[in-house]
């Protein structure tokens, strides 16, 4: 009996790295110098925040996705704190609301305008008092709307509700002081009833966030965690650190019982922090080296093994920290499953990378695009305050089957105070939130209207957001808009080709009808 490997087939095998074009780079951001073992990027559909380099406070910069290019030295800032910013993070449900943590010991909460910004925003919308050392490390409720958790040098994670009158908060929803050092990491299972964390004390914690028990702590002396993630459903916890032999290390946990782990591998020896990234949707993990220029991916299954390794991207431009677009801002036709954005200090770029199924048909790939959480809260703070639980929002990915809620909707779906707010001291944003509003009904109806054919032929333009139509302000966003401009106009001349077939076709089949219907009469 001859022996024979054992290949185990996945439609994953094959995913590759697609770096982005030269135009389609973000060159001439002042990235920040800090050595704070974050990703210092943050990403949504509609915006980019990267922290900068800065004399005096700290700032960080939100540019539009769809500009990219040389980004002007002097483009306005968010620029609040007195400290360094160290951490920010989108909130998941609003696309215009994003949280910042700084050394000065607060966390502020941020109204970006639908049109970006185009001046110095120093006035949060809320500010958070609580912590008496430098934060460093924010984390959004993954299904409760406003509830928002922090991280400081004082060892405590403090647990905040956004949803109260007052601009200024100072007594947080719950104080965590289970830990005995800095916390590296935190993250949230799917529906957010289980968050875990790593430590300096390089322990790994499990606990109720609602009301701070401690599950389970892990004490393996053979691995040493500094980054760790919750496997979605999957039961299984994920660290990154390093080994006895300061070997960098993957280990993989139950969630059930901390005390030893299911695999360990070993990478490599480099010194760089691991930073992991984890798709519940394929289960693909992704492992992205500090200072590295490699991106090495990997598939989970629930069966031993459990961790299987794929293959690298590699890179010469070495990273120092990594944003990550949400599902719902992918582009599918192209069967993109997962999108980075690179930071490169040495060359003051952001760089988006995306991972890409090969697939040759063009057509929606249901099979790599389950539902997924989308842009609605499940919960309402008071909700999840009393004791509720729910799984995400799930939302499809396939082109027409789900219409964005415009900015004024989708806040008072979730019941966000920021529409009194808005209303009172901006009333110009107001009525172009709501002119957008008025214009994407009309374009939603209007496409009610057209055949499959005519939705498959709509120019790229039609889909645009109204406050990305800007007109251009560099060399390269002419020249991107121009060769958009081309595509447009050769699709429509296929189509118009293709409809004057058509006629020619119906003109010679209604000839021939005439002429048969003599001879019939005969």
């Amino acid at each position: 009996m001859t022996w024979r490997p054992q290949y185990r087939s996945s439609k994953f095998r094959h995913v590759f790295g697609k770096a982005a074009t030269k135009e389609g780079c973000y060159d001439g951001v002042p990235i920040t110098r800090s050595v704070q073992d974050n990703n210092f990027c943050a990403v949504n559909p509609r915006f980019l925040a990267v922290i900068t380099e800065c004399a005096g406070g700290g700032a960080f910069l939100v540019l539009p996705v769809h500009h990219t290019g040389k980004v002007d030295p002097h483009q306005p800032r968010v620029s609040g704190h007195r400290g360094n910013v160290l951490d920010i993070k989108w909130n998941p449900f609003n696309d215009y609301c994003i949280a910042s943590c700084s050394e000065d010991a607060t966390v502020k909460v941020w109204d970006i305008p639908p049109h970006g910004v185009l001046k110095n925003i120093t006035v949060p919308w809320k500010e958070l008092q609580g912590h008496s050392r430098r934060v460093g490390l924010i984390e959004w409720h993954p299904t409760a709307n406003n509830i928002l958790f922090s991280t400081a040098y004082d060892y405590k994670v403090m647990i905040w509700n956004l949803d109260c009158p007052e601009p200024v908060i100072k007594n947080p929803v719950r104080t965590i002081s289970h830990h005995t050092d800095v916390v590296l990491s935190m993250s949230f299972n799917t529906d957010g009833s289980l968050l875990a964390t790593t430590c300096k004390d390089r322990k790994v914690r499990l606990m109720e966030p609602r009301s701070g028990n401690l599950l389970q702590e892990s004490n393996c002396k053979t691995h040493k965690a500094s980054k760790v993630l919750i496997l979605g459903n999957m039961k299984m916890l994920l660290t990154s650190g390093t080994s006895r032999w300061n070997d960098r290390q993957v280990a993989l946990w139950d969630q059930d019982d901390l005390s030893v782990p299911l695999v360990q591998d070993n990478l490599d020896g480099s010194s760089g922090v691991l930073f992991p990234f984890f798709d519940p949707d394929t289960h693909m993990l992704y492992l992205a080296g500090k200072g590295d220029g490699n991106i090495r991916y990997y598939e989970i299954s629930s069966e031993k093994p459990y961790l299987h390794y794929l293959t690298e991207y590699r890179s010469l431009l070495p990273q120092k920290g990594m944003g990550v677009m949400p599902k719902r801002g992918l582009d599918v036709s192209s069967c993109e499953v997962f999108r980075f954005y690179k930071l490169v200090t040495t060359k003051s770029l952001i760089e988006p990378l995306s991972m890409i199924v090969p697939r040759r048909s063009e057509s929606y790939q249901e099979d790599i695009y389950p539902m997924t959480a989308g842009y609605k809260p499940a919960l309402t703070a008071e909700e999840w305050l009393s004791d509720i639980d729910k799984g995400p929002v799930l939302m499809s990915l396939k082109p027409g089957s789900q219409v964005a809620e415009s900015y004024s909707e989708l806040n008072k779906g979730v019941g966000n105070s920021l529409d009194s707010r808005r209303s009172q001291s901006r009333p110009n944003m107001m009525q172009l939130a709501y002119i957008q509003d008025q214009l994407g009904s009309r374009d939603s109806k209007e496409d009610n209207g057209l055949t499959e054919d005519d939705r498959n032929w709509m120019p790229a333009s039609k889909g645009d957001d109204l406050a990305l139509c800007s007109p251009p302000r560099t060399e390269n966003e002419l020249r991107l808009k121009f060769h958009k401009q081309q595509e447009e106009i050769r699709r429509l001349r296929e189509l118009l080709n293709q409809r004057d077939v058509h006629i020619k076709q119906l003109e010679l089949e209604i000839r021939n009808i005439k002429n048969t219907q003599p001879q019939s009469s005969l």
